[in-house]
């Protein structure tokens, strides 16, 4: 894992959580984008190298509308970045941790991702980030 790729914020509502963060960094996001097949609308905003991706559901049965429910706004997951994703969930199931989805999958801004599931994890959701070469 090269370093941390973002920070994952659930939240009920984008508009006004963008609005927040942007008085809280002093600038806008730099990017909305949908990702349908996870049910989830995000924005992302850059604090120095640092990237917050805010996560607002997109539909009742998503991942983002379960968390949210159980337990309310605030951090989702942390993302680091790899270099090879399909390495990475091979080294990591050799080590005991359990990959939720053996197969990277295409998420936000342009990456792979793969998580980890939390009971194997001390209860925070990892997510795995390659970036999609195009």
């Amino acid at each position: 894992m090269n370093k941390i790729e973002h920070i994952g914020i659930a939240v009920k509502d984008l508009e006004k959580s963008n609005a927040l963060f942007a008085s809280l960094f002093g600038e806008a996001h730099y990017k909305i984008e949908e990702v349908a097949s996870e049910g989830v609308k995000t924005s992302f905003f850059k604090s120095g190298p640092n990237k917050i991706e805010l996560l607002e559901a997109s539909n009742p049965n998503s991942p983002i509308a379960k968390f949210i429910e159980k337990k309310g706004e605030g951090i989702h997951h942390i993302a680091f970045a790899v270099d090879n994703i399909k390495e990475e969930i091979k080294r990591l199931q050799n080590e005991g941790f359990i990959v939720l989805n053996e197969t990277p999958k295409k998420g936000a801004d342009n990456k792979l991702v793969a998580f980890l599931h939390p009971k194997t994890t001390n209860g925070v959701l990892i997510e795995l980030c390659q970036e999609i070469e195009e």
